[in-house]
C-alpha cells in the first residue's frame, strides 16, 4: 500500500462526499473514510469494488474532539502519512428565521460545519508538519452560500462564511510547510440531500419559490481530483463549481 497516497474524507457515507471519496478509491488513493453512519461508509467502499480493500471505514460525528482524534490515530496506524483532507461534513437546519432559529439548531450546524472542520484540519496539519516528506493538501467545502447566501439559513450562511477564514488562516501558516489549503466553493450538485428542494423548488431571495439547474456530482469528484494532483508548489486558493444555469450570478 506504500505506492498509494493517503486521504481522508468527512461525510463519506453519501453525496458529494462518497463520490470523492470513490474518485479517489479509483486513482491511486487508500482513503479513511468518515462519516457518523457505519453503515453508510460500508456502501461506499463496496461501491469501490476491487479497491475496496483501500478503503478504512473510521465512523465519527466530527463536531467531538476525541471522536475526531481517534479517526486519526486510527488513519496514521492503517496508513501512516495523510497527503489529502477533504472536508466535507455538513449539515443545515429548518429553515428558520434568525429570531425563531432554537440554538441547539445553531449549536449543531457551527458544531459540524465549523467545529468539525477545525478539529480535522488541527490533526490533519500536525501529521502533514511531521511526515517525510512532508506537506499535504486540505480541500474545505464551501458552499456558493459563502459568497451569496439563502434566506431562512442563518446557521448554514454563517459556516460557510467561517471556512473562508479558516482556509485563509491555514493557507497563511502552512503555506511554509508545504501544506495547501482550497476553499471549493458549489452550487447545486445533485445528491440525494438537495435533489428534493432545489429539484422541485426551493425559495428565492424575493420570496417565491423556483426549481433550479443541478450539475451531476462527478463534476466535484473531478475537481477534487485536479486538486489532488496538483504539485505542492502550486495551489488554487479558492475555487467555485457551480450549475451553469443556476441562478447565482446576480442571485438576490
Amino acid at each position: 500500500m506504500s505506492e498509494l497516497r493517503k486521504a481522508l474524507v468527512s461525510g463519506a457515507g453519501s453525496g458529494i462526499g462518497r463520490s470523492a471519496a470513490l474518485a479517489l478509491l479509483e486513482n491511486g488513493f487508500a482513503v479513511t473514510l468518515v462519516g457518523r453512519r457505519e453503515e453508510s461508509l460500508k456502501e461506499t467502499a463496496d461501491m469501490a469494488g476491487e479497491f475496496a480493500s483501500n478503503a478504512l471505514i473510521a465512523p465519527a460525528d466530527v463536531s467531538d474532539p476525541e471522536a475526531v482524534q481517534d479517526v486519526f490515530s486510527k488513519h496514521t496506524a492503517q496508513f501512516t502519512r495523510l497527503d489529502l483532507l477533504f472536508n466535507n461534513a455538513g449539515v443545515n437546519a429548518p429553515r428558520a428565521l434568525i429570531e425563531d432559529m432554537p440554538f441547539s439548531d445553531w449549536e449543531r450546524v457551527v458544531g459540524i460545519n465549523l467545529n468539525g472542520f477545525f478539529l480535522c484540519s488541527q490533526h490533519a496539519i500536525r501529521i502533514m508538519k511531521a511526515q517525510q516528506p512532508g506537506g499535504g493538501r486540505i480541500v474545505n467545502n464551501g458552499s456558493v452560500s459563502a459568497q451569496v447566501p439563502r434566506p431562512l439559513a442563518a446557521a448554514y450562511n454563517a459556516t460557510k462564511h467561517a471556512i473562508l477564514g479558516l482556509t485563509k488562516s491555514i493557507s497563511l501558516e502552512c503555506r511554509n510547510f508545504d501544506i495547501c489549503c482550497t476553499q471549493l466553493d458549489i452550487g447545486n450538485a445533485a445528491t440525494e440531500r438537495v435533489l428534493p428542494t432545489l429539484g422541485t423548488g426551493t425559495l428565492q431571495a424575493d420570496g417565491s419559490t423556483k426549481s433550479e439547474a443541478l450539475m451531476h456530482v462527478d463534476n466535484i469528484s473531478k475537481t477534487i481530483l485536479y486538486l489532488a494532483n496538483l504539485p505542492l508548489e502550486a495551489n488554487v486558493p479558492f475555487l467555485t463549481i457551480t450549475a451553469n444555469a443556476m441562478p447565482f450570478i446576480g442571485r438576490g
